[in-house]
């Protein structure tokens, strides 16, 4: 059993460390995206540099990266489905391979959530866009979607599943720590939609 975790926690945070943000924007744009506006790989920043197709793929695939180790898991061990997702969220946000310094992790939380539970997915995107056509702050919306996912999950009596949701809205919490203190300053960038 200990090399099953270990299995499922390694592969998992590997495919969740790929830093994708950074490779397609140093592939065909040239430029390296820690340079550019929040310095973060993730796919909100990438919209920053203009290209909208370049963002686009970043978010998908840094969905996949969050689908593709949990559908995997859930079909050899599915008692460990839950220590996949936070192995891959933990690896977008902390990549080894860039110095632990990687993303918020939101794009691939969509992605574990999608694969836990459609429904769960689409409260969380729901949610997400609401909040960011009302607020147009992707960080805040950020926050209060995953909140609100660990909230609607409650009706779900899984304590396993509640447990996971509650430690990843810890996690999205932290990560966007700047992002907090510059929504409380009124300097946070607001989002084009």
């Amino acid at each position: 059993m200990s090399f099953e975790i270990f299995l499922v926690f390694f592969i998992s945070y590997i495919m969740g460390s790929i830093p994708f943000g950074l490779i397609l924007t140093k592939t065909f744009l040239k430029i390296d995206i820690r340079k550019i506006g929040s310095k973060n790989i993730g796919a909100t920043n990438v919209l920053r540099t203009g290209n909208k197709s370049i963002a686009i793929f970043t978010l998908l695939l840094d969905i996949s990266k969050g689908v593709v180790p949990v559908l995997v898991t859930n079909y050899y061990f599915p008692n460990l489905i839950y220590l996949s997702g936070l192995a891959a969220f933990l690896g977008h946000i902390y990549p080894v391979w860039l110095k632990f310094k990687g993303g918020k992790g939101v794009a691939t939380y969509l992605g574990i959530i999608f694969a836990l539970s459609l429904k769960l997915g689409l409260v969380f995107c729901v949610s997400w866009i609401l909040i960011a056509f009302i607020t147009k702050y992707s960080s805040l919306s950020s926050i209060v979607s995953t909140l609100i996912i660990f909230l609607f999950s409650i009706s779900e009596s899984n304590f396993e599943l509640n447990s996971y949701l509650f430690i990843t809205f810890v996690i999205t919490l932290y990560s966007h720590k700047q992002n907090i203190i510059r929504l409380k300053n009124k300097t946070e960038d607001k989002i084009k939609l």
